[in-house]
């Protein structure tokens, strides 16, 4: 018989060798991972830095008043505004001055308005947060990677004033996931709530009403930002097939989660009247206004799902007959680049120093508070390579060449288009000889296209960059006979630019 110390089981994947990383499915549940783990460092982060306070705030538990505020600026913001920064800091009182209750209160005001602007992030420049993370390529090679974030905003209202709105991430810091699909985690918490309702556990069916109610704020802050998007630019957002699906999607989402909500509502009466324990009772009271006020976003989020459309095409139609602005636009090369390239240093240097100095903006401060102005001057030096930190190497992505036309076409084009300053040609004539030239291709299309552009050209630019030809089009009323194109059959020519007035303009800039 073999004694137990006789023998000793590998398993097969450490004997092998060094275990090959795992494929990309796996590596990105590990990413959402991580991102979701980033997503509490700036809480836990509070209670590290607590330390550095002038005073005495170890009591305080710095991430759950964080929390706390985290909860009450979500349930507090409404679909157009935000929350009210003084309204958030007088409710997270009573829960500071529970940590403490003998310290004074101005000590607790302080610590809740140091927490929310923690959560803001007021010291950085963008105000926001930022986690280092590793993936596997296809590849096997292991890449870092920047999470950008931001927990609380500080956004403006229409009606004036500065608002508090938490983020997607923040959501998810309070229901415990990230990057989870709206729709069927509202689905999954509403069944969850119901099951536990029907059970009788009023005390996990409140936590998972909550969860409900938060699906239903990140719900209606998704669309408050395409609608935001779509006020900015309309080309942002793509109205023809995403936007109306969700739309729709939303809708039917709608209608499903106000009759099951009812359904719940109805369930939860009926438990709060038969119960006869005071703490199932309250469970049930406190319920009864969570799902309703559930019921209120929905049919809030409803009526905004129904104004999208209109809109979209007011604001289609403020966009695109917008007046234009009547500043013509900087030309860098004309009025800059050109005249200061024939110019001596000592001269040119005084027009690129006058331009940088205009052109660069307003400096960004280093130290926006004293705390951090105090921090800068008290602190050493730091030893600076002699090259600099070396610089990241950026992610390139090739683009693919989805040009309708060829570079050969392009050249062939341009050849047809090459006319003698007084030999003008038809539209027609081109198009037949461009049909002759490369028969079955796309280059009468592109002849077509350069004749039509060549109808309102660029003369200034031209003058100022210094072209001495220019390619034009007229159209003296003669209709075009082609079995392709219609309209009318352009006079196109070449005109010559007065380059002795353009020798002028250049001297006169330098």
């Amino acid at each position: 018989m073999t004694s137990p110390a006789s023998t000793e089981f590998v398993p097969p994947q450490l004997s092998a060798g060094p275990r090959p990383a795992q494929g990309p499915a796996a590596d990105e549940g590990l990413a959402r991972r991580l991102r979701a783990l980033a997503c509490t460092a700036p809480l836990h982060d509070l209670d590290v830095r607590k330390a550095n306070l002038a005073g005495e705030y170890t009591v305080y538990a710095m991430a759950e008043v964080a929390l706390a505020a985290i909860d009450l600026i979500t349930l507090n913001m409404d679909f157009d505004t935000g929350a009210d920064h003084e309204q958030i800091v007088s409710r997270l009182l009573p829960r500071v001055a529970a940590q403490a209750p003998s310290r004074p209160a101005a000590e607790h005001e302080r610590v809740a308005r140091w927490v929310l602007e923690n959560l803001v992030n007021v010291g950085s420049v963008d105000r926001g947060f930022r986690a280092v993370y590793g993936t596997f390529s296809a590849d096997g090679v292991y890449t870092r990677r920047d999470y950008d974030f931001k927990l609380v905003e500080e956004v403006a209202g229409y009606g004036g004033g500065v608002f508090l709105r938490t983020t997607d991430e923040a959501v998810n810091v309070l229901v415990g996931a990230l990057d989870t699909d709206v729709t069927s985690a509202q689905i999954a918490a509403e069944v969850k709530l119901e099951v536990l309702i029907n059970r009788g556990r009023l005390a996990d069916a409140q936590l998972a009403a909550e969860q409900a109610r938060y699906r239903t704020v990140q719900y209606a802050e998704t669309l408050r930002r395409t609608l935001e998007a779509t006020r900015r630019n309309v080309r942002a957002v793509d109205w023809l097939n995403a936007v109306p699906d969700m739309i729709a999607e939303a809708l039917d989402h709608v209608a499903d989660r106000y009759r099951h909500e009812n359904a719940i509502l109805t369930n939860i009466r009926k438990a709060r009247d038969e119960s006869e324990e005071p703490e199932q009772k309250r469970r049930a009271a406190e319920l009864v206004d969570i799902v309703k006020d559930c019921i209120r976003r929905h049919t809030q989020l409803q009526s905004r799902l129904l104004e999208a459309g209109p809109l979209f095409r007011a604001e289609q139609d403020r966009q695109a007959f917008a007046p234009v602005s009547a500043h013509a636009g900087l030309d860098l090369y004309g009025q800059l680049v050109a005249p200061v390239l024939p110019l001596p240093l000592e001269k040119a240097i005084r027009v690129t120093d006058a331009f940088f100095a205009h052109g660069a903006g307003l400096r960004t401060p280093t130290s926006v508070r004293v705390g951090d102005l105090v921090d800068i001057l008290l602190s050493p030096p730091v030893e600076r390579e002699h090259l600099g930190v070396e610089m990241p190497e950026p992610d390139l992505i090739a683009t693919p060449d989805d040009s309708r036309f060829s570079e050969e076409q392009l050249a062939d084009a341009q050849d047809l288009l090459d006319l003698p300053h007084d030999a003008p040609r038809r539209l027609s004539g081109l198009l037949a000889e461009a049909r002759r030239r490369a028969p079955g291709t796309e280059l009468p299309y592109l002849v077509a296209l350069l004749a039509v552009h060549a109808a309102s050209p660029p003369v200034g630019t031209a003058y100022r960059q210094g072209e001495e030809r220019l390619l034009f089009a007229v159209d003296d009323g003669t209709p075009l006979h082609d079995p392709e194109f219609g309209g009318a059959d352009l006079v196109v020519g070449t005109a010559l630019l007065d380059a002795a007035g353009m020798a002028t303009g250049r001297a006169e800039a330098s």
